[in-house]
């Protein structure tokens, strides 16, 4: 299935792929496309119930019965669980970002180029779990849509408004002085820890590529530079790690 295998075609489509029970059955009704399974997967007990849920939750959605031989073609997983879903993307704003309609502080996540699937995976879900209203991406940033990055979410990038921009250097600018929003770029000249630092009014933390971090425009533009303490030789944390320390810092601080 091209689908799972090109980002073209998936923006082309706006479609994109949802494997398991457990992962179809997280995506909201108004999205689902299509629904496929594996010849023999209705007749088992789980299966049977899985469909007849489905079938109540979006009545009007195409649910297919497929040979094993064409599911293995559309499946993306080693072991595929016998079920899986074509489903629309989201269209979100700025405003559903900077979390206007929650009532609550902007809590944003911005990503320059990240490449690893897993990380941007747990960049979403832990955004959800921190409280974060939305994450902004630039286009050179790993596919959101890819299998690997929607498998490691969880079932969160249903919940997370994200955008991807093409203008990751206007987008920042526009953050801080169209929306009062405080720029933090971890950053290894960072002259304070990120602990000093006070993110309950709204905020941003930005989070570069895994082998080059930041690039030197995009860090230009930070309102300031944290660190992060760390021992031993390390240089740096990994992505995912950063990001859900300083997330978690902001939900911390708001809590109090």
């Amino acid at each position: 299935m091209t689908l799972n295998k090109k980002a073209r075609e998936r923006k082309a489509q706006r479609l994109f792929v949802v494997e398991g029970i457990r992962a179809v059955a997280e995506v909201p009704s108004s999205l689902l496309h299509a629904i496929y399974y594996v010849e023999g997967f209705g007749s088992s007990a789980d299966g049977a119930s899985f469909i007849s849920e489905i079938t109540a939750k979006a009545p009007s959605v195409q649910i297919e019965e497929v040979a094993k031989k064409v599911f293995d073609s559309m499946s993306d997983t080693v072991t595929p669980q016998g079920v899986l879903a074509l489903v629309k993307m989201q269209d979100f704003t700025m405003e559903d970002v900077l979390g206007k309609s929650s009532g609550k502080p902007a809590h944003i996540v911005v990503l320059e180029s990240l490449q690893d699937p897993g990380n941007m995976g747990t960049i979403i879900r832990t955004a959800e779990g921190a409280g974060a209203t939305g994450i902004i991406m630039n286009n050179t940033t790993v596919d959101l849509y890819s299998p690997k990055v929607v498998r490691s979410t969880m079932g969160s990038i249903f919940r997370v408004p994200h955008l991807v921009v093409s203008d990751l250097g206007a987008t920042l600018t526009e953050l801080k002085e169209q929306h009062g929003v405080s720029v933090y770029a971890a950053h290894l000249k960072g002259e304070k820890f990120y602990d000093e630092f006070d993110y309950s009014g709204p905020t941003a933390f930005m989070i570069g590529n895994e082998g080059n971090g930041l690039t030197d425009e995009a860090a230009s533009l930070a309102t300031s530079y944290l660190k992060i303490p760390m021992e031993g030789q390390l240089e740096s944390l990994n992505a995912s790690v950063a990001a859900s320390i300083l997330m978690y810092e902001a939900s911390r601080q708001r809590r109090g």
